[in-house]
Parts: structure tokens; sequence; C-alpha cells
């Protein structure tokens, strides 16, 4: 299972010593608890920008005391959330991407296309704009760029002009309008290929309402940044677009910036990562029948090797 693999690669950096460990996307504190319970002498920092999921991630950790630290806070802000809380360094860092089964499950978040909810889709419910506020508000060429460039729709543009025309008649406000408006601009033979049309639509609306392609191409340097020689960084992927973030942004630090030219490593120039996955490590078939959220999820790791200059 992909959580075993996690703790087994998180292992050389945590076990037997007073580690610091980052859970930079909490969510209801599954992989925390794992981490908390596999290395006892283990701090763990827990971030999440959703308050409901912090609160119950709190009352799961508890028996924990104060080897927990939790924060209200998006992934980004980890060089602040370390400074608030006396940290100069980490020793593993975890990222576990995406919208979490409590949002996905929690009808009212209007996440799930396969139930009718206001459109909301903000994992912080405390601030931000709406679904609804980019669908009744966004120009049809951002909403065309929206769902082309987050939801990968070839069909983006024909979508993003029918709602234009929808919201005319009345603001989008549930979920259900929705997606019959996206079942009914797909042609019938797209439809019964890659699963349903409106899959991509919710995921671009919820990856733009929420910048999490953004935030994560920050936060990942700064957790980076935060490991010392011999830390790691785990991260878990559920679709293409994040995997490609992870992915470009290992590489990058795995690569030497001598420049090709020279015959010897200039000092602080050598590579500053050095990644501990063949490509991006997937679930097996009894994990992903047993928890079809595992289906898509794609894990890279990497060690921290020298600290950059």
């Amino acid at each position: 299972m992909l959580l075993e693999r996690t703790i087994r690669l998180l292992e050389p950096a945590l076990d037997g010593r007073a580690a610091v460990v980052l859970d930079a996307t909490l969510g209801m504190g599954g992989h925390a608890e794992a981490l908390l319970r596999s290395f006892p002498h283990t701090t763990l920092i827990g971030l999440d920008r959703d308050p409901q999921a912090l609160e119950l991630a709190r009352r799961r950790l508890e028996p924990y005391g104060e080897r927990v630290r939790l924060v209200h806070a998006v992934a980004d802000r980890i060089p602040e959330v370390l400074a608030e809380q006396g940290v100069s360094r980490l020793d593993g860092v975890l990222f576990d991407l995406g919208v979490s089964s409590l949002q996905l499950d929690e009808t009212t978040r209007g996440f799930s296309y396969a139930r009718d909810a206001p459109l909301d889709m903000r994992m912080d419910t405390t601030s931000g704009v709406t679904a609804a506020e980019v669908l009744n508000t966004y120009s049809q060429s951002e909403l065309t760029r929206v769902l082309r460039e987050y939801g990968e729709e070839k069909f983006a543009a024909r979508i993003s002009a029918r709602v234009v025309r929808e919201r005319e008649r009345a603001p989008f406000a549930d979920s259900a309008r929705l997606v019959q408006l996206v079942y009914d601009s797909v042609p019938a033979a797209s439809r019964r290929s890659g699963g349903h049309p409106a899959k991509r639509v919710f995921q671009a609306l919820r990856i733009e309402v929420n910048g999490e392609l953004e935030v994560l191409r920050r936060a990942l340097p700064a957790a980076i940044d935060a490991l010392p020689q011999g830390g790691r960084i785990v991260v878990l992927s559920y679709h293409s677009l994040e995997d490609r973030i992870v992915k470009r942004t290992f590489a990058d630090r795995a690569k030497s910036r001598t420049p090709l030219d020279l015959p010897v490593e200039l000092p602080g120039h050598g590579p500053e990562l050095r990644v501990l996955t063949r490509g991006a490590e997937f679930a097996d078939e009894r994990e992903a029948a047993s928890n079809p959220r595992a289906s898509s999820v794609r894990l890279r790791a990497a060690e921290r090797i020298q600290e950059g200059v």
C-alpha cells in the first residue's frame, strides 16, 4: 500500500531520533497518525486550509499530545509557519495533494458532480471566491482558459459559451444544473469514453477556486529549502497537472548547475536532490480496487543531498 511505502521512504530521515516532519496537507490526519505511530520520537507539524478538516484531525491526533502542532494555513506559507513555530529545519515533508475524502463526501461543499449541492468548492470556506462566482462572473475567454488548462477539457470553448448564455437566464448556484449543461454540451461519442464529462469541469473549477497549482509551485521549493542533507520529501498527486509540477521541480533540483563546459563541479552548484523513485509509483490493483480514489495517485519522493547556496 502507498501509505506503507510513504512510511518506508521517510524512515531513514525520521527513525530513532527527535525529528520534525511536516504534513503540508493534513486532511483528516490519516497519514499524520501513521507517521506519529511509526516514529515515536518525531514531532509533527500539520497544515490545512480547511478548518473542518483541521478540527477532525485535532481530535484524531489528540493522544499524541505535544508531539503535534496543527496550523490553519495554506501549504505555500511553509516559511512563515516554520518561523512562527520556531523550527529552522524539517527532517521530512509529506504532501497528499488534491481534494480530501471529507470534502468529497460533504454534500454541502459542491466538490462532487455526483450530488446536487451549492457550487462552493472552497477548501477554506472562510475566504475566497466560490465556483458559482467563477461561473457567473468570468468572461467566456477566461472560463475557456480555466476549463482547458485545469481540466484539459477539449470542449472548453463550447461549454463556456453555453455557460455564458445560460447564466443570463439565471445565475448558476447548484451543481446539478452545471452537470446537465456539461453533459448536453459534449458530443455523444465523447460521452461514451473517459468517464463523466463533468469530472474534468469540476476539477478545473476546484483548481481555479483554490489556486491549487500556484500554491504547489510555491510550496514545493519552500519545503525542499527547509530540508537539511538527508531530509526527505514524499508527494502524492492525483492528476497529471500536479504530477507534472512535482516531476519538474524534483528534476530541476536534481541537476547540476555547473556550466557544461567546466571540467569540475563548482562548489555549491551540484545537485540538491536525489530522486528516490524511478518515475511515478502507483497503487497496486488490490489497493485501487478497495479504494477507488487511489487509482489515480502518483507517488514521487526525493532526498536532500546538498543545500543550495
